[in-house]
Order: structure tokens, then sequence, then C-alpha cells
């Protein structure tokens, strides 16, 4: 019988990354990632216990905020550029939390899509 010998997961320090918050009517949700984009920690108002109409809530982006810098402590996360999406209650209050929490908030970047021309008008009706 072969002996398998797992390789112990290191993990990479980054002292500088990306807050992207999405939030939206419903729910608020929050990803913290290394420069490049790639996933460190997530958390949203769902994975928190939160239900229905209180998932929208600015109590419950700092919960969801909290959760995401606490799985991020050993990566060594410091500073953080935010990238907002969506138009939320837990928008300010999420940005707040990642300053409350110990992250240092460099820059914050709105990401909301806004249409251009819209979408094409229905046509046009023949009684």
């Amino acid at each position: 019988m072969k002996k398998i010998v797992k390789k112990k997961k290191i993990k990479k320090k980054v002292s500088r990354g990306q807050a992207h918050i999405q939030a939206t009517y419903n729910n608020t949700i929050i990803t913290l990632t290394d420069q490049t984009g790639g996933v460190l920690a997530w958390s949203s108002a769902g994975v928190n216990g939160f239900k229905g109409p209180k998932k929208a809530t600015p109590y419950a982006a700092g919960i969801i905020v909290k959760n995401a810098v606490e799985k991020v402590k050993d990566y060594g996360l410091q500073e953080v550029d935010v990238f907002v999406k969506g138009v939320g209650a837990g928008r300010e209050a999420a940005v707040r939390a990642l300053h409350a929490n110990g992250l240092n908030v460099a820059s914050i970047k709105d990401m909301t899509p806004i249409p251009h021309n819209g979408c094409r008008p229905k046509k046009a009706r023949r009684v």
C-alpha cells in the first residue's frame, strides 16, 4: 500500500487588495480579492443568517464585512481599493465597516452599470 503524502497548502501574504461590494435592493455581497482579482474571501447576508428584507439593511452590511475580514486575517490584508456596484442600502455601511474592522481604504470607485441608450423600444402597435 502506498502512503499518500499531502503537501501543506501555503497561504500567500497579501498586504494590499480589493474589496468588491455588490449592494442590491435584496442583498449585499462582499468579496475580498488580491490585486489581480483572485478571491481571498467572500460573504453575503444570507450566509450570515439574515432572511428576507433584513438582508439589504445597513446593519447586515456591517456584519457581512466583519465576517469577510475575519476570514482574511491570516493573509495579512491591510489596505483595500473598494469597488461598489449597485444601489442598495448597504453601500455606505459596508465601506464604513471596512474601515472600522481595521482595513485601510485607499480608494472608492463606483462601478454601478448605467445604460447608455437603454433597451430597444417595443414596435408600434397597429390596430
